[in-house]
């Protein structure tokens, strides 16, 4: 059974500074493996799609979500859908299998409410809130009891076909660098990579 607590000090030193959201990820993240009965991926056992974006607040629970199951952007294993949303669906490819995890709205909505964020508001860093502000947030996040913020929904059937990874590149016509072959586009005639192609519309 995954534990949230296992993976707090190496989510800090990954995620750069304490906060809220990044223990809400690594709880969050540990309720979906604990539902689909999995374990942390090693390569793409697990995929996850985060319906966070890049341009709004508690956006540090994705870096939670990353530490405790192991999908990363370097494995292609997370994709972010930009909905907005503290929400995120996780899938076992193996088992074909599946369950999305959404914080509570009434507990996010008054999580934006707290202190830690009246601050950001005022646009202070979050390294730079007061531990005093910062440290009840987040022991409280890691004690809290699942049912109180976390809306899990029952495990579900998701046909999943992986994709095969690619090897082979070329050197692109235009400016001599190496680039995998899936990437590399046909401009009259000339095998170029995408910034290159761009450049010629």
């Amino acid at each position: 059974m995954m534990q949230a607590k296992d993976f707090f000090e190496v989510g800090l030193k990954f995620h750069g500074h304490k906060c809220p959201a990044m223990p809400l990820g690594l709880r969050a993240g540990a309720a979906a493996m604990n539902a689909l009965g999995a374990e942390r991926s090693q390569d793409k056992e697990l995929v996850l799609l985060a319906e966070t974006g890049n341009d709004h607040a508690a956006g540090c629970f994705v870096d939670g979500l990353m530490t405790i199951t192991g999908c990363t952007y370097g494995k292609s294993n997370i994709k972010k859908t930009y909905y907005g949303k503290m929400a995120f669906t996780l899938i076992d490819t193996q088992k074909q299998k599946a369950v999305r995890v959404q914080l509570k709205p009434e507990f996010f909505g008054k999580m934006l409410q707290s202190p830690f964020v009246q601050q950001r508001k005022q646009g202070v860093p979050p390294q730079d809130v007061p531990a005093s502000i910062t440290d009840p947030l987040v022991e409280g996040v890691m004690k809290r009891a699942e049912e109180e913020f976390l809306d899990i929904s029952p495990v579900f059937d998701y046909p999943f076909e992986k994709g095969k990874g690619t090897f082979d590149t070329d050197l692109c016509e235009a400016c001599g660098e190496r680039v995998f072959v899936h990437k590399l586009q046909d401009v009259k005639g000339k095998k170029v990579c995408i910034p290159c192609a761009e450049k010629t519309k």
